[in-house]
C-alpha cells in the first residue's frame, strides 16, 4: 500500500528541486530512468548514502536532499503528477526489497513520527513481515 509519505520521500529520488518562489518542482529530472537505478543496486545505494549523510553527493543528490523536507511539510503540493508517479514506484521497491534503506529513510526525514502519524505509516518490522507472509 503506497502512502502519501512515500510519495514525498521519494520525490527527492526523481531529483527534484525548487527555489522558494517557485510554485512546482523543477520537472528536469521527469524523465530519469527510475528502473534502471532500481535495478543497480550501486546507484540505488549511492543515492540512500547521499540521503543519509553517509556518503558523497551527486548535485542531483545534493537537490533531492534540499527537497523531501519541503515535500514532506507540503504534502508533495509541489510535485507533478509524473514526480508523483516515480515516487511511488520507488518507495514501493524500497519498501519490499530495501527495508533497510525504508527505515533509514523513515528514521532520518521523520525521526519524531510526524509524517507516519499524519498518514498512519508503520515503521513495524511485524507488518513487514505480514506483508512477506501474504506475498
Amino acid at each position: 500500500m503506497l502512502y502519501p509519505l512515500t510519495v514525498m520521500v521519494i520525490a527527492g529520488a526523481i531529483q527534484l528541486s525548487a527555489s522558494a518562489s517557485d510554485t512546482k518542482y523543477t520537472t528536469r529530472y521527469d524523465n530519469i530512468d527510475i528502473d534502471g537505478i532500481l535495478k543497480s543496486e550501486r546507484l540505488l545505494r549511492s543515492y540512500y548514502n547521499c540521503l543519509l549523510d553517509k556518503g558523497p553527493c551527486t548535485r542531483e543528490g545534493l537537490e533531492l536532499k534540499k527537497t523531501i523536507p519541503d515535500a514532506l511539510l507540503t504534502e508533495c503540493s509541489k510535485c507533478s503528477e509524473i514526480q508523483k508517479t516515480q515516487a511511488g514506484v520507488v518507495m514501493a521497491f524500497i519498501q519490499l526489497h530495501h527495508r533497510d534503506m525504508w527505515d533509514g529513510i523513515l528514521n532520518k526525514y521523520d525521526p519524531d513520527n510526524t509524517f507516519r502519524k499524519k498518514y498512519l505509516i508503520e515503521n513495524d518490522d511485524d507488518d513487514y513481515e505480514d506483508e512477506q507472509n501474504d506475498a
